[in-house]
C-alpha cells in the first residue's frame, strides 16, 4: 500500500480477530506507517523491495507465518468483515477461497463499465485455455494456505530490478497456477467498494494488457509442461497436492494440467478461530 493513512481506521474497524497482521508499505510519504503502528501495535511491517501490486505481495507472502493468508487492500474497498467466509472456504475443503464480485451475491460500486467488459473477455479466455470456471479472474481479495506458495512461485524479492508478476497480472498468476496445479477453488462472493480517499492506480488498457500477456505466458508454459511429461530424461516432478507440503521443483514447468474445481462457497459470517 502507499498514502493510506486516510484509509487505515476504515480497514482497523472492520477488521476481525486475526493471529496477524503483515502491513506492506511502498514507500508512503504521507503518515501510513505510523498509523498502522498505532492501529495494529503487533503488526509485521515490511517495505517492498520494487515498485507494484505484486511485489507488495510477494513481500508480505515472504513476512507471514500464519496457515492462512489473506489478501486484502488497505484502500477500505475490499471488506475485512468478509474474511471469516473466506478462512470457512478454507477449513472446509479448499485450497485457494477466491473473491468474486460477479456471482453469489457478489458485487461492485467501483468497477466502470470497460473494466467489466474486460474482465469477461479475460475471464472467458481463461476459463477455455485452462479448463477452469472462474467467475471474477481479476479481484484481488484471496485466500489460500500458505503451505501452496511454492506454486504460486513468484519473482524473488531480493533484487530491486521489474520482473514480470510485479503489477496488477499478480491475481491471474495465482489463480491460473493454483488451477493448473489441481487445487480446489472456492468462489466466494464479495462486495466491493469504491475507495475511501485517494486514486487508484490501476489503469484499465495497459493492466489489462498486461494480464492478457501473462495469459499467454501460462498458456505457452503449459504446453512446455505437457511435453515435458511424454519425456522421461526431461520430466518435472509433479506436485502432490493431497499432502501438508508441495513436492515440486518451483523453478521448472508442471507435467501435465489438471482441471481446476471451482466450486461456490456460503457465504454466511463465521468467527475466525483463534
Amino acid at each position: 500500500m502507499r498514502n493510506e493513512a486516510l484509509n487505515l481506521p476504515y480497514v482497523a474497524e472492520r477488521m476481525p480477530y486475526v493471529d496477524e497482521i503483515v502491513v506492506v508499505d511502498g514507500a508512503s510519504v504521507d503518515d501510513t506507517v505510523a498509523v498502522a503502528r498505532r492501529l495494529w501495535p503487533d503488526a509485521v511491517i515490511v517495505q517492498q523491495t520494487r515498485t507494484g501490486k505484486g511485489n507488495a505481495l510477494a513481500c508480505g507472502f515472504a513476512a507471514a507465518t500464519g496457515d492462512i493468508i489473506v489478501m486484502i487492500d488497505a484502500d477500505g474497498s475490499t471488506d475485512p468483515a468478509e474474511i471469516p467466509a473466506f478462512v470457512r472456504a478454507l477449513t472446509e475443503g479448499a485450497d485457494l477461497a477466491k473473491g468474486s464480485r460477479f456471482s453469489l451475491g457478489g458485487h461492485s460500486d467501483d468497477i466502470t463499465a470497460l473494466r467489466r467488459l474486460g474482465n469477461k473477455g479475460l475471464n472467458g479466455l481463461v476459463n477455455r485455455i485452462f479448463h477452469t470456471g472462474f467467475a471474477d479472474l481479476c479481484y484481488g481479495y484471496n485466500a489460500f494456505w500458505r503451505r501452496h506458495l511454492p506454486i504460486i512461485d513468484l519473482p524473488s524479492t531480493d533484487t530491486t530490478e521489474a520482473q514480470w508478476g510485479d503489477g496488477f497480472e499478480v491475481e491471474t498468476i495465482i489463480n491460473v497456477r493454483m488451477a493448473r496445479a489441481g487445487l480446489t477453488i472456492t468462489e466466494v462472493g464479495s462486495h466491493e467498494s469504491r475507495r475511501i480517499h485517494g486514486r487508484s492506480n490501476l489503469n484499465a488498457v495497459s493492466d489489462g494488457l498486461r494480464v492478457l500477456r501473462t495469459i499467454d505466458r501460462e498458456r505457452r508454459s503449459r504446453r512446455a509442461g505437457q511435453r515435458g511429461a511424454h519425456s522421461e530424461s526431461d520430466a518435472a516432478e509433479p506436485y502432490d497436492v493431497a499432502a501438508d507440503t508441495v513436492v515440486a521443483e518451483t523453478g521448472g514447468a508442471e507435467t501435465g494440467v489438471a482441471e481446476a474445481e471451482v466450486v461456490e462457497a456460503d457465504t454466511t459470517p463465521a468467527a475466525v478461530a483463534r
